[in-house]
């Protein structure tokens, strides 16, 4: 008996040994269930501000721009006031769609922004953790001098000078966010450089740009989806304190941020619109960070099933 679960084991142990490190993520994944339900609950968000807000637009005949001054600070869920579900604003602006319509800009903004860093920090990375020498002192020096800058205090400065839009938060957070990406990359170049397979590719005349993004980027995808993840979240949060500053996306264009920023002033005539945004981002931040953690466990090759 004992014989046959040795066997057995040791079958199991060379099962797992011949699967890709992906499939070994996929697989913890699924037992993952904080993780998997995480996703799903960004995935709702996702169809809930994308696909939920043309629909709702259309089927209750709201919007999120038009204003009613007759209808201001209308309670929620409360069939007189129907169809404005959630209640009204400050201006009778139907709070459910801009709702919607708040999370596509601040999920936009979050996911773009986290683009353009990652692209960034992905690159710079790479060419720094291949090359060494004075690109990796020089790069170094330039992350060095950002990081000791305040992060906060450097965002208000561009956002100050810069009119605030979905656009130009995008250029300035994914911009100003690629120092930590390319750290984490650096190092693991640094040490996929010298595999075998790397010396290899080298000794029979592949270019340095091939190996770089044919060779070794590859081997760096678990890192770039955690930090995708991660940075998605931190994102939002940002725009939402530079919201709350009154230097993030300016009315009437609705985000989560400054919609939680706006309706403080009216916390006590309109509670629910401080609720309503402030969950979101809550939710939206949490499942991210919920998902990057679960990644970074599924991926990680020392992790023990």
């Amino acid at each position: 008996m004992a014989t046959n679960v040795a066997r057995l084991e040791v079958s199991q142990e060379e099962k797992r040994a011949g699967q890709s490190l992906t499939a070994l993520a996929m697989r913890r994944l699924k037992r993952d269930r904080l993780t998997l339900i995480a996703l799903a609950m960004i995935s709702f968000l996702l169809a809930f501000s994308f696909l939920g807000a043309p629909i709702l637009s259309q089927s209750l005949g709201v919007s999120p721009t038009r204003t009613q001054t007759d209808k201001t600070f209308l309670l929620p869920f409360t069939a007189e006031n129907f169809p404005h579900v959630l209640g009204t604003d400050d201006l009778g602006r139907d709070h459910l769609s801009r709702l919607l319509y708040a999370g596509q800009v601040s999920l936009s903004v979050g996911a773009l922004a986290a683009l353009l860093s990652l692209s960034i920090g992905v690159t710079v990375g790479i060419i720094t953790g291949y090359y060494g020498g004075i690109v990796d002192d020089v790069v170094n020096w330039i992350i060095a001098t950002l990081n000791s800058i305040p992060s906060l205090f450097l965002l208000l400065i561009v956002a100050a000078v810069l009119r605030p839009s979905p656009q130009t938060l995008i250029i300035i957070l994914g911009f100003l966010g690629w120092t930590g990406t390319t750290r984490l990359v650096r190092g693991e170049t640094l040490s996929l450089r010298e595999r075998e397979y790397i010396v290899s590719a080298r000794a029979v005349g592949a270019s340095p740009l091939r190996i770089m993004f044919s060779h070794i980027l590859p081997n760096l995808f678990s890192i770039i989806i955690i930090s995708l993840a991660l940075d998605i979240g931190g994102i939002i949060l940002v725009e939402a304190a530079l919201s709350f500053l009154g230097l993030g996306i300016l009315p009437p264009t609705p985000s989560w941020g400054n919609m939680l920023s706006n309706s403080q002033t009216f916390f006590t005539k309109g509670p629910y619109l401080v609720v309503a945004p402030g969950l979101m981002i809550f939710l939206t931040v949490l499942c991210m960070y919920i998902v990057g953690d679960g990644l970074r466990d599924a991926f990680d090759p020392t992790a023990k099933d």
